[in-house]
């Protein structure tokens, strides 16, 4: 068990990730019109399941990304009706057909990589201000966190 130093030292932190979390959540959705077509982040992280591997089935994704049924069949036809042609196409599983395989289009891998350098800009632009000692830092920090998340199953590595 942790001591109430500690204790109150990881509230702190948590606190400070949190409000981190919302001004950056904030100026995301101020740029929201920098990108013509916006994807969810859910649309986003499906997409980006498929960019390791594809064709995928429906409930792979949903698996992997974590929401529901329901949720997922809106998010596939969203993103099959997206910039006309879509970001992805769906066809049945040629080994179960009861399954559903989802591919990327072309479209989808563009908005894709328009997502993420939207995204990776925006962070960019914030960790500029920080001298070379702290960003070495930061990423020390951050690698020992994705390092977390990984061995917790939280993140694929």
């Amino acid at each position: 068990m942790a001591a109430p130093n500690q204790d109150n030292q990881l509230a702190s932190m948590a606190e400070e990730i949190f409000d981190l979390i919302k001004v950056a959540s904030t100026l995301r959705t101020r740029s929201h019109g920098e990108q013509s077509e916006e994807l969810t982040e859910a649309e986003f992280l499906a997409l980006d399941v498929l960019m390791h591997q594809q064709p995928q089935t429906v409930g792979a994704i949903q698996k992997h990304i974590g929401v529901l049924p329901a949720q997922m069949s809106r998010l596939i036809r969203s993103l099959e009706s997206k910039a006309g042609g879509g970001f992805v196409s769906c066809g049945i599983n040629p080994n179960d057909r009861r399954k559903i395989d989802v591919s990327m289009t072309e479209s989808g891998v563009a908005a894709h990589a328009a997502y993420r350098e939207l995204r990776t800009r925006f962070a960019r632009a914030i960790l500029s201000d920080l001298n070379e000692a702290d960003r070495e830092v930061f990423m020390r920090i951050l690698r020992s966190i994705k390092g977390a998340l990984e061995g917790r199953g939280v993140i694929a590595e």
